[in-house]
């Protein structure tokens, strides 16, 4: 099988629209460092602040992406 597909990302929509302030969402990845700007530059457009960390849950690699403003 080959190794760049296995860690190819899926499209993620992020729900900043729906998000109050102090909520968060959990993304998981093999890439955090390409999530965490994906989410970014998402919350730019939508002209929200966030914080981004990497972090694990249950075992997973991710981000969690909590809107500050």
């Amino acid at each position: 099988m080959d190794m760049e597909r296995l860690t190819e990302e899926p499209e993620w929509i992020f729900p900043y629209d729906y998000m109050a302030v102090g909520d968060s969402f959990f993304i998981p990845t093999l890439r955090p460092a390409q999530m965490n700007y994906a989410a970014d530059i998402a919350a730019k457009k939508s002209r929200i602040k966030v914080k981004i960390y990497t972090c694990e849950r249950e075992g997973h690699l991710g981000i969690r992406v909590w809107r500050t403003a």
